[in-house]
């Protein structure tokens, strides 16, 4: 399995199976977003897959996981736990990252019937256990008559999009190394002259490297579409300005 894909950061896994429309035929997923779901998050992992989509509407950093590699992150708070975009139950905004909205289903990777060891195909799993699940209430997953839900098929988009994301990032981060285009940031956002955030540890493209870019690094970044990645990643750095704007309108709000 993809331990990095199926780990839910806000609720442990503890019963993760196979889905199936025979033992999970009146499987059903509590819909919205809130804090019991594991949406009071003040950062999501992203991936490259979704940055056209994310960079409309959040500010898009890097962060180095436990073993030193980067990871996309979506900014949606300024403090522990605060994510400014989440009404429950809605998400105020028009794209929610892919990994929030994914629920309780995750990818893994399952041996094919007959085939060497090495082939493996991704495989829609589903944790029992997330507080999602129902049996009761909420979007049923398959039809009656065992067919794929529409919501099901809005997953399994959602799950595509990390899995494919997923493989993309590490020749994405490499490529952006090599054209020494990532810079560390210590980002510093002030609501007024008294209250001030200084969020470490993040890292973004260098609008100066990019801008002085040799033709050649140009090329070799524009044919695998890092290039348009990276703009993705400058672009979205406006979205600052709406997440200030979202903490003024909460602390006004009381």
């Amino acid at each position: 399995m993809l331990a990095a894909l199926l780990l839910n950061r806000k609720t442990p896994m503890t019963n993760v199976v196979f889905l199936n429309n025979v033992s999970h035929k009146d499987l059903r997923v509590r819909p919205g977003f809130s804090a019991e779901f594991g949406d009071s998050v003040n950062t999501a992992p992203i991936f490259p897959t979704e940055f056209a989509f994310v960079q409309r509407e959040y500010p898009i950093f890097f962060r180095r996981d436990p073993n030193g590699e980067y990871q996309a992150i979506a900014l949606l708070g300024l403090d522990k736990d605060e994510n400014l975009f989440l009404q429950e139950p809605t998400w105020n905004a028009r794209y929610v990252p892919a990994i929030q909205q994914r629920g309780p289903f995750l990818i893994g990777l399952h041996q094919k019937d007959g085939e060497r060891s090495g082939d493996r195909e991704p495989m829609v799993h589903v944790d029992l256990d997330h507080p999602r699940i129902s049996t009761t209430e909420g979007t049923p997953v398959f039809l009656p008559h065992g067919g794929n839900s529409p919501y099901l098929n809005l997953v399994s988009r959602m799950l595509q999009i990390i899995y494919h994301g997923d493989e993309l990032a590490k020749p994405m981060f490499a490529a952006f190394e090599e054209a020494e285009l990532i810079e560390s940031i210590e980002l510093e956002v002030n609501l007024d002259e008294r209250v001030q955030y200084k969020l470490p540890n993040f890292f973004t493209i260098s609008q100066e490297h990019l801008a002085a870019l040799d033709g050649p690094t140009l090329e070799r970044l524009n044919r695998p579409g890092y290039l348009q990645l990276a703009m993705f990643v400058v672009n979205s750095l406006g979205n600052i300005e709406w997440l200030v704007e979202l903490k003024n309108r909460k602390r006004a709000a009381g």
